[in-house]
């Protein structure tokens, strides 16, 4: 583990910082800042439509990215789309795909655990088309199980989006399963993976899933880029929600336009042409690593986490049996807030609130929670430093740093 840290010039420039913040944004390894420093410095130039030798090395290694982030999750390049972020692609497939292949009426079917991406692009879309919202129920633990997936389905249900892993508790759910129930239903199946690409091996083809979208920053990459991925016959059917230069073969004053294939017809505009060439860098960092170590290195850090916080008197702890590295809890008679602000003091970094998932409250029971979200280049003797501050804690503490 610690011959990780040294790719990551974050913990050089901040070691005092236990960050543990990770489930929001990942720290980026030295590889990939020098390669959006790179372009910068050297490169420069547009892609796809310079007639000249740097627009086509740019051109080159941007098409290459599309090609590795295929390779990753196992799915063709022509059905990798790059987006600002797993946001931007669930409300393509939203408004540019569910919009035309559903009726008034149809049912599309979520769960009250997702993200705000994962329902509001829904909500809107509802509330535009006449589609009817309706939700698959958690169990006692905030988790779905493939039988409630079972319950919730009927012959109305014509579309289920659905996280690959909550971002709140870590828990990563049976797509494959759940895949196999929507197809015999006659449904279309989209699934967030923000939470699970680069934590663990992710085949879209394996999971049979319709539409998969994902951000790079939070695994190792850059802010600002995402991905959707699609099965080719049904990015055909998906309609771009930007137009502009780079998508269209050809366009006239009559207001005739054709154009591109997918994936190119989704990407108007200038992309961000520096942050795609920095999360192939992020790419390359796994394939060296390899995944299947980073997700074992990642598990011990939860266990170990896990078995340390759950002895004290003063914590409860929500999701004991995460399957990712993500620990959700509170501090009994002290606001979540106040919590944070407590660590920030010892330079423990935690995420409080409702981490964008406010229609979770009424399976947690609690408005506000605190999230620890650790990855591999965290160590033990950081989750030490939670502990010890943790065991300490007091009320009258926390009101101290107001005065």
């Amino acid at each position: 583990m610690d011959n990780l840290r040294k790719d990551f010039p974050f913990l050089k420039n901040n070691p005092e910082l236990a960050y543990f913040d990770n489930a929001a944004t990942s720290l980026k390894p030295q590889q990939v800042i020098d390669e959006v420093s790179y372009y910068y410095e050297h490169l420069g130039a547009n892609i796809h439509r310079g007639d000249y030798k740097l627009s086509h090395k740019v051109s080159g290694l941007f098409d290459q990215t599309r090609i590795d982030v295929a390779c990753f999750i196992n799915a063709d390049s022509n059905e990798v789309v790059f987006t600002s972020g797993a946001s931007e692609s669930l409300n393509l497939v939203a408004m540019g795909f569910a919009s035309q292949a559903l009726s008034k009426g149809d049912v599309i079917l979520l769960n009250e655990t997702e993200h705000a991406s994962n329902l509001l692009p829904w909500y809107a879309l509802a509330q535009q088309f006449d589609f009817v919202i309706e939700f698959i129920e958690t169990d006692e633990h905030g988790e779905i199980q493939v039988d409630n997936l079972k319950k919730a389905l009927h012959d109305k249900v014509k579309l289920v989006s659905i996280a690959h892993a909550s971002n709140v508790l870590g828990y990563i759910r049976d797509i494959q399963t759940m895949s196999h129930l929507v197809h015999e239903n006659q449904a279309y199946l989209v699934v967030d993976g923000a939470q699970t690409v680069g934590h663990i091996e992710v085949d879209v083809k394996a999971l049979d899933v319709d539409f998969f979208a994902f951000s790079a920053h939070k695994m190792l990459g850059p802010t600002g880029v995402g991905v959707l991925y699609g099965k080719a016959e049904l990015l055909k059917q998906t309609q771009p929600i930007f137009f502009g230069g780079g998508s269209n073969v050809d366009f006239d004053t009559k207001g005739t336009m054709t154009l591109k294939e997918a994936p190119y017809k989704f990407e108007s505009g200038t992309p961000n042409i520096e942050g795609v060439l920095g999360f192939r860098k992020a790419i390359e960092y796994y394939n060296e690593k390899g995944i299947s170590t980073i997700e074992s290195l990642n598990s011990q850090l939860y266990e170990y986490a896990y078995l340390h916080l759950s002895k004290l008197d003063n914590v409860v702890i929500y999701n004991p049996n995460s399957d990712l590295s993500i620990i959700s809890f509170n501090v009994k008679g002290i606001f979540a807030q106040d919590v944070a602000q407590y660590l920030d003091s010892f330079d423990i970094a935690v995420r409080t609130g409702e981490h964008c998932a406010k229609a979770f409250d009424p399976t947690m029971k609690k408005s506000k929670t605190i999230r620890a979200s650790l990855l591999f280049y965290n160590t033990k003797e950081e989750v030490d430093r939670l502990v010890e501050a943790l065991r300490d804690i007091t009320l009258e503490k926390c009101i101290d740093l107001y005065i």
